[in-house]
């Protein structure tokens, strides 16, 4: 069974480092209250942690 991860941001990005600006983007986030699904992967789980703050993360078993 796959292990997804719906990723959905909840603070803004003003006043955040451009780096984390970056990862949002990355992930497929442009605004507030924008979910995207992603796989469960290490690199995904990293670009999460960078920007735990700014999002809300919930695992979906497809």
């Amino acid at each position: 069974m796959a292990t997804s991860l719906k990723v959905t941001q909840i603070k803004s990005v003003i006043s955040e480092k451009q780096n984390q600006r970056n990862t949002l983007r990355s992930l497929g986030l442009k605004r507030i209250g924008q979910s995207v699904v992603r796989e469960d992967s290490q690199q995904v789980r990293g670009y999460i942690r960078a920007v735990a703050h700014l999002v809300k993360v919930e695992e979906i078993n497809e």
